[in-house]
């Protein structure tokens, strides 16, 4: 089993209520030259959780954090014109949470990231390292965290 030490928050940055699937993240990804969907876990505007790669597969989400981490993403990320934006819906937000509540007790000690904090981008268009940090254990970002 790989160690897990953060779990990763992303989005597909796709316009606000444009619905998205795993199927359909899997064929971008495959577009690009991977084996499969990059992220681990989807969810989709309604809430619904989709699996992608197994979490026992290395995941192709975050350059360097991939061995050691679990990909998440949201359908959303900004508006139609292209503008990053947190359009996460209610739904959405309550599946985070519940998914993240998951994995963080499945991984002790893991810590929840936001791609942007790893990648010079908005993904996932709100701050994912402080909105659930009281989810590890109210641990925050260190401060030589790579941007």
């Amino acid at each position: 089993m790989r160690t897990i030490t953060e779990i990763i928050v992303h989005c597909t940055a796709t316009p606000r209520s444009r619905s998205v699937s795993a199927a359909e993240v899997d064929r971008w990804h495959r577009q690009r030259g991977f084996s499969q969907i990059g992220y681990h876990y989807l969810i989709r505007l309604d809430g619904t959780v989709e699996t992608g790669r197994p979490e026992s597969a290395t995941g192709a989400h975050c350059l360097g954090h991939n061995a050691h981490s679990i990909g998440v993403a949201y359908a959303g990320g900004i508006e139609p014109d292209g503008t990053p934006a947190d359009t996460r819906t209610a739904a959405q937000k309550a599946s985070l949470i519940r998914l993240l509540t998951v994995l963080v007790s499945r991984y002790p000690g893991a810590i929840i990231r936001g791609h942007r904090d790893f990648a010079p981008k908005a993904c996932p268009s709100f701050d994912a390292t402080a909105e659930y940090a009281l989810l590890c254990g109210g641990v925050k970002q260190p401060p030589d965290i790579e941007r």
